[in-house]
């Protein structure tokens, strides 16, 4: 899941947790939305630790040139 869709998630579980007084005798739609808010905003960590470590720099291996030129004068 990208990072759209983890604020996808997070928003949809608002409108349900907060925006909405729906009742319904077999589910219950706050703790719907509170749940999808909670899996949005684990989703969005991970996708943020996932894209720290890809963006991990590592500095260019240096290559050692020898120069034979310098014995002849």
């Amino acid at each position: 899941m990208g990072l759209g869709g983890c604020i996808l998630l997070i928003g949809a579980g608002a409108i349900l947790a907060f925006a909405t007084d729906w009742k319904m005798d077999t589910v219950n739609v706050d703790l719907v939305g509170w749940i999808m808010m909670l899996v949005g905003l684990v989703g969005v960590f991970v996708y943020m630790s996932i894209a720290r470590r890809r963006r991990m720099v590592v500095p260019p291996s240096t290559t050692v040139v020898q120069d034979d030129q310098q014995n002849y004068r």
